[in-house]
């Protein structure tokens, strides 16, 4: 059994708390599933709770973790420079488990994870692998060494669909306790048993932790339902109070004009006056004492994008945006994929699906090379590594107002605030943002430059779950063109008017 008590955590530079009072049993059997909005510290307390030294640069932390020699298994979000630039094979020898495995057991763990086992020895670096790749090369290596505790951020990220399948199966079948992060709604709603909700109300300076012992679509069902009973009484309450006090209000100021014009021939009235006034004060202040024990209106965090503007950002229906044909689809000398016809009219949202490494991304680049030098439309490109557009230190109010215009500068901040940016937040440089983050900024700059043609590699990827029905909705109401590249089922069916399927001989409907 594992346990957290009373854990707090706050980040060194600002003195934000990022997490208040987290206490959390787990126990074999338990999926603990976190979630929460974007820069909520979701990363953060996996990382502290598998070595506190890799958050000790950035955050403190106070509290109680009882792990009684538990071996822990830690799957990171991303990997460093350094460990994409090695070798596969040098990668892999880092494991000590992998070291000590036997040829049955590599076998086993490779495919397990859909991978061929020859890849353990290849000896491209780690960054030529797709993200799939990577992922599920480090799950094989996690699994050869059978910890008892698993603390996985993000598994599902750049998993292709059935990669995902197998993901949810291993959860299920887990023996261990699982702590884990996902923005992938279907993999939460089949796998989690227990939901770890970690907010920040008020601006974002006031955590709330929340743990239920529920699966997560009950929890969101439970918590709605709360929500909106709490919001009536609240609301009821403040209608009564109302009421109350507009007629204190009459009888007060009935009193006080009585009051003024009284005269002093009648000592006997004024004194009764004012005794009817300290009694209509004192019933003022019980009044005021019952307005601070009404239900509290309910507080959550609420993600808000900005919608793209129907006249900036329609293409004409019938009119075509692309027409790509591709002999051959090149991943340096290896030959991806062949005779590839990728023709897009308005106001069609296509996604493409395939195996991890089948070349989905590398053919998006091309699709965007062909759109955005075009004067006819309003491309805007969003690929998996966001620094590439956001280029370095510039800032989100810098990012969203180039021009440096008040006005422009003015709408760029409310635009922040409404997607819970903080004041400091909206002066960090924008390659430090988390992804999320970085995501809601392309977002809105992709709305605000009225885009029109959409080139999208897994736009929902960065999303916590909570937010991801807003983002989709915002793109299913998009009156341009989408063409996209996602794993995320819940976005393929809700946005997407057509899907196609990457494989050796191009495209082929699903």
């Amino acid at each position: 059994m594992y346990q957290v008590k009373d854990l707090t955590i706050t980040h060194k530079k600002d003195l934000t708390t990022l997490v208040e009072g987290l206490s959390l049993t787990l126990a074999p059997g338990d999926r603990a599933a976190i979630i929460g909005e974007e820069g909520n510290g979701k990363s953060t307390v996996l990382k502290l709770l598998y070595d506190p030294a890799l958050v000790e640069p950035y955050a403190e932390w106070t509290g109680e973790i009882v792990d009684k020699g538990l071996r822990r298994g830690y799957l990171a979000q991303e990997l460093s420079p350094e460990e994409l630039a090695r070798p596969v094979w040098e990668f892999c020898q880092g494991s000590s488990a992998f070291e000590g495995a036997d040829p049955r057991a590599l076998d086993r763990a490779a495919r397990q994870v859909g991978l061929s086992p020859e890849l353990f020895w290849d000896g491209r670096p780690m960054s030529t692998l797709s993200g799939g790749e990577r992922v599920k090369l480090r799950l094989a290596l996690l699994l050869l060494d059978g910890p008892d505790l698993l603390l996985l951020d993000e598994p599902s990220n750049d998993l292709d669909l059935r990669t995902l399948d197998w993901l949810e199966e291993f959860l299920l079948g887990c023996e261990v306790p699982v702590l884990y992060i996902s923005h992938d709604e279907r993999l939460l709603e089949r796998t989690a048993n227990v939901v770890v909700h970690l907010e920040r109300l008020r601006r974002r300076t006031l955590p709330r932790c929340t743990v239920a012992r529920v699966g997560y679509a009950r929890y969101v069902e439970e918590r709605a339902a709360r929500f909106a009973r709490q919001e009536q009484n609240a609301a009821q309450e403040r209608r009564a109070y109302e009421a109350k006090m507009e007629r204190y209000r009459q009888i007060r100021d009935k009193v006080d004009h009585r009051q003024a014009t009284i005269t002093r021939q009648d000592p006997h009235g004024g004194r009764l006056l004012k005794k009817k006034m300290h009694a209509v004060q004192s019933l003022g202040r019980r009044f005021e004492r019952e307005r601070e024990d009404m239900t509290a209106m309910p507080e959550w965090e609420e993600a808000i994008l900005a919608a793209f503007d129907e006249g900036k950002s329609a293409f004409p229906a019938g009119k075509t945006a692309l027409r790509l044909d591709l002999p051959e689809l090149r991943a340096g000398e290896r030959v991806l994929s062949r005779n590839i016809r990728l023709w897009v009219t308005g106001p069609e949202k296509i996604g493409i699906v395939g195996p991890n490494g089948a070349g989905k991304s590398t053919l998006l680049k091309l699709a965007a090379r062909e759109l955005l030098p075009r004067t006819d439309l309003r491309a805007a490109y969003m690929p998996q590594d966001y620094g590439d557009l956001l280029l370095g230190d510039r800032t989100p109010v810098e990012v969203l107002a180039p021009s440096g215009h008040r006005d422009d500068v003015t709408r760029a901040r409310t635009l922040l605030g409404n997607m819970k940016y903080k004041a400091e937040e909206m002066e960090h440089p924008a390659a430090g943002l988390s992804g999320g983050q970085r995501a809601k900024l392309l977002f809105l700059s992709m709305a605000l430059n009225g885009a029109n043609v959409l080139v999208l590699d897994e736009p929902t990827r960065n999303f916590s779950p909570l937010s991801a029905p807003n983002i989709r909705r915002v793109l299913a109401d998009h009156p341009g063109v989408i063409v996209s590249v996602s794993h995320d089922r819940a976005y393929l069916e809700q946005v997407c008017t057509r899907v196609l399927e990457l494989g050796p001989e191009g495209l082929r409907p699903v």
